[in-house]
């Protein structure tokens, strides 16, 4: 019997920790203004904290988000990341923003965040999205947004946007993490540093080596 009970403690357990580490830790204070300087703060989850005796209304406050921005690259986006690193306000908040500027038939590539979800909302322009479901099923989810539209992807899932118009698009995303980082698909696989050995990926991804050697030798924009 005892065994059992233990089990099954070890069980909930283990359930409780996955449902912890989902999503970033919840706050046990009002905020925690992220600093560089450890000689004045406490370590707490990345960041250190500055005294909320000296924290600004400046540490919750970023400016230029309306701003477009230059899209001339290889992708034809730009993203502009509002997290921790430019509100350090963000901080344990679980929390973060960005916007993406597209130009005609400009892209944001294959890419995931591994510790986010994010909704995207389209303030101008038509946006083809999509995301893939993890394996077995790989299964594709798209739509077509317009301005007005809201499209979510879940945590860690490979998706995308493409400008379908002809004209710029414009869209803001919130993410649930402070820091949600980025994969982007291509970059990190094609042109990691150093290189994954070609014969591995040529395998791996059923090509002849010859192309994946072309293709780590592109240079292979980031566009955030």
């Amino acid at each position: 019997m005892k065994g059992i009970q233990f089990l099954v403690a070890f069980v909930v357990l283990a359930l409780a920790s996955s449902f912890s580490s989902a999503s970033d830790p919840s706050p046990l204070q009002d905020f925690c203004v992220a600093i560089d300087d450890y000689k004045s703060g406490v370590f707490v989850n990345g960041k250190f904290c500055k005294d909320p005796k000296h924290a600004t209304a400046d540490d919750f406050f970023y400016s230029g988000l309306n701003i477009p921005q230059n899209t001339s690259n290889p992708v034809g986006s730009t993203v502009t990341p509002v997290n921790v690193d430019q509100i350090p306000g963000l901080n344990t908040l679980g929390i973060s923003l960005a916007r993406i500027d597209y130009e005609p038939y400009g892209q944001n590539p294959p890419h995931t965040h591994p510790r986010a979800s994010e909704i995207l909302f389209v303030q101008e322009g038509t946006l083809y999205v999509g995301f893939v479901t993890s394996n077995l099923d790989n299964k594709l989810f798209t739509k077509v947004l317009n301005k007005g539209d809201v499209f979510v992807f879940p945590i860690g899932l490979i998706h995308f946007q493409f400008n379908i118009g002809k004209t710029n698009a414009v869209a803001f995303a919130g993410l649930s993490s402070q820091n949600p980082g980025v994969i982007t698909i291509a970059n990190a696989v094609f042109g990691s540093d150093p290189p994954i050995n070609p014969d591995f990926l040529a395998r791996a991804f059923q090509l002849d080596q010859k192309v994946v050697k072309s293709l780590q030798a592109k240079f292979w924009w980031d566009n955030n």
